[in-house]
């Protein structure tokens, strides 16, 4: 493969980082020149969400800067160094953002205390919100309650390191065995990233009460689905070689093990209690277990989904194999 294929391809994985980065960066930028002309950073000027996607948009273009260098002294291993490099990027920036000090009209607190009472209601509703079901009060913080933001940033760092770097390989190799998975999991990434953005501004309209809106538990049963799928196809995508129903099988545990897990995050977030999609059997917990009926649904749906797009990548790969062949065939004929 041509080194000017392989160039354009990596200026314009660049491009396309640096445009998607551009509004965390322009966050990080911000906080950083307040803390510089301040020393602190008041509530008012503090942009949503700068946990985590500064350190994600920070720790993806660190990989995909890498990627040349990488790919021509690493070999097979660029992927897994390009993916170590990332991640230490992002924790060492983020723990870096998140020693940092704000102040709001009331109280000043580390920025991770304020990230956590900003998942639970906007800034604006802080004076007037009348707390009925779980108090999340601002500097009543746990660290364990970060498991889901950093489950959701390394998922996105590591599937977007994935596609970047698998179809850089196609590009200079002309590798196409992983075709298949790479497109998938570009569309699943894509996805996911879109439902990321959406809840960064919106919170899916979650008002603060336990008990949601039926559009909110819609979106949020799409975005814990996506993320599980995500996850379940990024695993999958390094399988596909295999035979029988372990490539398939295992990825979609995965998937819906990580969707358990994002309930977690959930639950210790708001203080060993769960959003509520709905009244009823369906909707209550079961007992002790903070589950309901309807969230083990969605953690099992996130598995078959999941099981049947790996399964379709595998009979897809094989038909692109052989038409590939075919053409490889008729042209050296």
């Amino acid at each position: 493969m041509s080194n000017k294929r392989c160039t354009v391809y990596y200026l314009l994985a660049c491009a396309g980082v640096l445009a998607l980065s551009a509004y965390p960066l322009y966050m990080g930028i911000r906080v950083v020149a307040d803390m510089v002309r301040f020393g602190t950073v008041y509530a008012e000027n503090y942009p949503k969400y700068i946990i985590p996607y500064t350190p994600i948009s920070l720790a993806v273009i660190l990989g995909v800067a890498l990627m040349p260098l990488l790919m021509k002294k690493a070999g097979k291993w660029a992927l897994p160094a390009g993916a170590a490099l990332s991640l230490g990027a992002f924790f060492g920036t983020e723990l870096l953002l998140e020693s940092q000090v704000i102040v709001t009209e009331t109280v000043t607190t580390t920025l991770e205390s304020w990230q956590m009472y900003m998942c639970y209601v906007p800034p604006e509703g802080y004076i007037t919100r009348t707390w009925t079901a779980v108090d999340v009060l601002i500097g009543e913080y746990s660290p364990a309650f970060k498991i889901h933001f950093y489950l959701i940033s390394a998922v996105l760092i590591l599937s977007v390191l994935n596609c970047l770097y698998g179809f850089a390989r196609v590009v200079r190799q002309g590798d196409r065995s992983r075709m298949a998975a790479l497109v998938t999991q570009s569309v699943c990434s894509g996805l996911f990233l879109v439902m990321c953005i959406w809840a960064c501004f919106t919170a899916f309209y979650r008002t603060g009460e336990l008990q949601v809106s039926a559009l909110s538990a819609v979106l949020m049963t799409v975005f814990f689905v996506l993320l599980g799928v995500t996850v379940g196809v990024y695993i999958g995508s390094f399988l596909q070689r295999g035979k029988g129903r372990l490539p398939i099988l295992l990825p979609s545990a995965i998937a819906s093990a990580v969707t358990l897990l994002m309930y977690i995050g959930e639950m210790i977030l708001l203080d060993g209690h769960l959003y509520r999609f709905g009244t009823g059997f369906l909707f209550d917990s079961l007992g002790r277990l903070v589950l309901s009926p309807a969230d083990i649904l969605i953690i099992l749906l996130a598995g078959a989904v999941t099981g049947g797009i790996l399964y379709g990548i595998r009979h897809l790969q094989k038909k692109l194999q052989f038409r590939w062949g075919m053409g490889i065939r008729w042209e050296t004929s």
